[in-house]
């Protein structure tokens, strides 16, 4: 009984090392009280602490130990101090541990939050670095849908099948008396395989839900993540077409891309060394499925959006590979 207890204990122990969704103070740290600057970044594998399940840091992802892992940190470290945004989304983050190292390395203004998801295969989750504190306690839907949904165009021919969200949050913020809904998702990847592509447009028609409930109570929305798909109509820089219809689900008739005030040229926020030649010259290897997305007001209010190119892309880098996408709005 001794040992079970204590086995328990530890479980609840590690479980609270890696969350941290509650708010405990309500300030607003922003050295510039009259814009936000939001940024999205999938930081690839952010992980000290060893997740068993996937060996990493280890032989399964790019870091294989502790030293390659903090060394790595220190990359994304700084390309956030480049960026210097006030609510930087990161995925692919282990947990609040990570968070943690992570804003100690910046100056002292950023508060973690992270709400742990359900992806137990990888253990990655999506997370915030923010100088404002949300309002809410962040939180998650558990909501399943069954896909393929009604009209996909995915090519899917299994079995119908249902999914959840495994990486996502939800939270809220009053920002200059203007009320405001954080998203962030991290949805399944592979844009053009068709079983994935038809769980990411359910995946998507859940977090619509979700979106239109906050719409409907008169919120402004910000809503962004690495969606593993391509924006159909405002094209990337290889001209990317996706297979689904995940970046309409989304939008639905209420959002918008940031990226629509970018120039194509600069619309590229992963590399995919798709030809295994470490030809990091390519351009084709270059594509933008890292998106933010927000309503018109927010849109109208924009003042400076771009993709954060400040590292080269290569076979054995320690930076991401994937590019901040960065937004600042006047409010």
């Amino acid at each position: 009984m001794l040992l079970l207890l204590i086995f328990s204990l530890l479980k609840m122990i590690i479980a609270n090392d890696t969350e941290c969704p509650y708010i405990n103070s309500s300030e607003d740290r922003r050295f510039n009280k009259s814009t936000i600057k939001i940024a999205q970044f999938n930081a690839e594998w952010l992980f000290i602490d060893e997740y068993s399940a996937f060996d990493c840091p280890g032989s399964q992802c790019p870091w294989h130990n502790i030293t390659e892992a903090e060394i790595h940190m220190s990359y994304v470290a700084n390309a956030i101090y480049e960026i210097n945004p006030d609510i930087i989304n990161i995925c692919e983050v282990e947990g609040c541990d990570e968070l943690n190292l992570l804003a100690d390395q910046l100056d002292g203004t950023y508060k973690s939050y992270l709400k742990r998801g359900t992806d137990t295969s990888t253990g990655q989750n999506v997370g915030l670095l923010t100088r404002i504190d949300p309002q809410i306690n962040l939180y998650r839907t558990d909501e399943k849908m069954t896909f393929p949904i009604p009209g996909s165009k995915c090519g899917y021919t299994g079995p119908a099948d249902s999914t959840g969200v495994s990486k996502h949050l939800i939270t809220e913020f009053t920002i200059s008396n203007k009320k405001i809904a954080l998203i962030t998702a991290h949805l399944i990847a592979y844009p053009t395989d068709s079983s994935r592509c038809a769980q990411r447009e359910a995946q998507a028609s859940i977090l619509s839900k979700i979106i239109s409930g906050y719409i409907n109570k008169g919120y402004s929305i910000i809503m962004m993540g690495d969606f593993n798909d391509f924006d159909g109509k405002i094209l990337d820089v290889n001209n990317n077409k996706p297979t689904s219809q995940v970046l309409d689900i989304l939008k639905g008739d209420n959002l918008f891309s940031a990226a629509e005030k970018m120039e194509q040229s600069d619309r590229f926020s992963d590399w995919y060394d798709s030809d295994n030649n470490c030809n990091t010259g390519s351009i084709k290897d270059y594509s933008m499925i890292d998106h933010i997305l927000v309503t018109k007001d927010l849109l109208d209010s924009i003042l400076d959006v771009y993709i954060y190119h400040g590292y080269q892309e290569y076979c054995g880098k320690y930076d991401s590979d994937h590019f901040p996408v960065v937004v600042e709005i006047y409010l």
